[in-house]
């Protein structure tokens, strides 16, 4: 990977606005996604290569965790406090499910990408003697 650390941060955009909406961490552009959550294997505008990061599966796996928490908590709560039918339950809690899920896994995998960049993270080198 290119050392990040030198290059001025001009046009740049801060963590948070390149996490919440997509932006290339080296131009501002938003260019991220090809998907609704898959990356594009290069930005459009500056060409900066975004297959050379590796996110992983940690924004999935704590997503599951987190929107599984929140939505039996909801849910218990709906349930206990008016007692709807059970197709109420699912006109409310599919939609709620899998809207948190991909906008969660575009900002999870957005902010790992955007993290990767700015401290210029890659796999383990070795040194050379």
């Amino acid at each position: 990977m290119a050392d990040h650390s030198n290059q001025a941060s001009e046009g740049q955009p801060g963590f948070v606005p390149a996490a919440l909406f997509g932006l290339c961490p080296q131009c501002g552009s938003r260019t991220l996604f090809d998907g609704v959550a898959k990356f594009a294997p290069r930005c459009r505008s500056c060409g900066l290569d975004l297959g050379q990061f590796n996110v992983g599966d940690g924004p999935a796996a704590f997503l599951t965790l987190l929107i599984g928490a929140v939505t039996l908590g909801l849910a218990l709560w709906l349930e206990f406090s008016w007692h709807p039918p059970v197709w109420v339950h699912a006109l409310v809690w599919i939609p709620f499910v899998a809207g948190t899920t991909i906008w969660g896994l575009r900002i999870g995998k957005a902010a790992l990408l955007v993290t990767e960049y700015q401290r210029d993270a890659g796999e383990g080198r070795l040194k050379q003697p």
